[in-house]
């Protein structure tokens, strides 16, 4: 059988059909200073644009060989389009993701979704960016993203607030989550509709070493599980640090995969899930791919320790930093492609 396409291949991987040979993508940004600079862009101006979101995804994805493209790049849209004034450090030759410098709302009261929220701010620009990739890379797999409730409620209230309230204003903190619950399935459903071929719903801020998995299955489990319900298949599931207390109550929440960070022991989270849970991760993003100190051997003995480990696909733990060692890089990407033609616990092989 002829070779998959970068989109085939993560396809099938994500139906748990067999493939030829492990993709590298991931549910999170993959954004790389080397495919912005092909573009011809500054790194501040390719979160303001759709041609330029949509040019700088490409190219970080053929000049690393990657499997997919994943936008947004930033975690403030949302923030934007609900009222906030982001800082976008135009001026700025540095690699600085947009932030919030001040938020209108002090209160669990004050939150409120404004209707027809993917016309407002930089959440239109999706759509256009979508159909450009479509356009001129359709080897490539589309992914997109949405924040969890939970840590989306810190990008617009400060997060004591919530993390207070959970304590001495359950109410009030369900409903502000339920807001956004609602809020994150539109969204989602309106990003599938413009064309990604998969969404990822990221909930960084509820591991296990942040909040107890007691709290997680009461305020967290419930919500996830609702906005998963609301979108189409394909669907991840992605939650940052200390995981292994809480994957099987990930693995109930209804996503056709789970994706986890280096904090999670993959042979241990294996063992937690069986063989038939999609399971990927956990690629280190800043010593494999970024520090300098590290050896292009220590990266690929890296990728291999995952695939060793029981990983479906290798992923990066996290938004990949732009500011990439391209050897490590690349070194990553085809280690996966090359040692990765052996079956993995839930995919099989051509």
């Amino acid at each position: 059988m002829a070779e998959l396409t970068p989109r085939e291949r993560v396809m099938r991987l994500l139906r748990k059909e067999p493939i030829d040979t492990m993709p590298f993508f991931s549910g999170m940004g993959m954004v790389v200073m080397p495919g912005i600079e092909k573009s011809g862009f500054k790194f501040a101006t390719v979160h303001t644009d759709a041609e330029r979101m949509a040019w700088s995804a490409i190219w970080s994805a053929r000049l690393m060989n990657f499997d997919c493209v994943v936008i947004p790049y930033d975690m403030t849209m949302e923030s934007e389009a609900m009222g906030n004034t982001i800082s976008l450090y135009a001026d700025s030759d540095d690699i600085l993701y947009p932030t919030i410098p001040n938020k209108i709302w002090s209160t669990l009261d004050e939150v409120v979704v404004p209707d027809k929220i993917m016309e407002k701010g930089r959440l239109a620009i999706l759509p256009e960016a979508i159909k450009i990739i479509k356009e001129n890379a359709p080897e490539l797999a589309i992914g997109c993203w949405q924040l969890g409730p939970f840590t989306q409620a810190g990008q617009i209230l400060e997060l004591d607030l919530m993390l207070k309230g959970i304590f001495k204003q359950k109410e009030k903190v369900e409903e502000v989550l339920d807001k956004l619950t609602d809020m994150i399935i539109d969204i989602g459903k309106h990003l599938q509709a413009c064309g990604c071929d998969y969404i990822t719903l990221r909930e960084p801020g509820v591991a296990a070493d942040l909040l107890s998995p007691r709290t997680f299955k009461q305020f967290i489990q419930p919500r996830l599980t609702r906005i998963l319900e609301g979108w189409e298949s394909p669907k991840l599931l992605h939650i940052c640090g200390k995981t292994e207390p809480l994957l099987a109550m990930m693995a109930e929440c209804g996503a056709d995969g789970l994706t986890v960070d280096i904090k999670c022991d993959v042979k241990k989270g294996r063992e937690i899930l069986g063989p038939d849970v999609l399971f990927m991760g956990n690629l280190d993003t800043y010593a494999m791919t970024c520090d300098e100190k590290t050896p292009k051997q220590t990266a690929i003995d890296h990728i291999k320790g995952i695939i060793d480990g029981g990983m479906d696909a290798v992923m990066p733990g996290c938004d990949l930093w732009p500011a990439i060692i391209e050897e490590n890089m690349k070194a990553c990407v085809d280690t996966t492609h090359e040692y990765g033609k052996k079956a993995s616990p839930a995919v099989g092989r051509l």
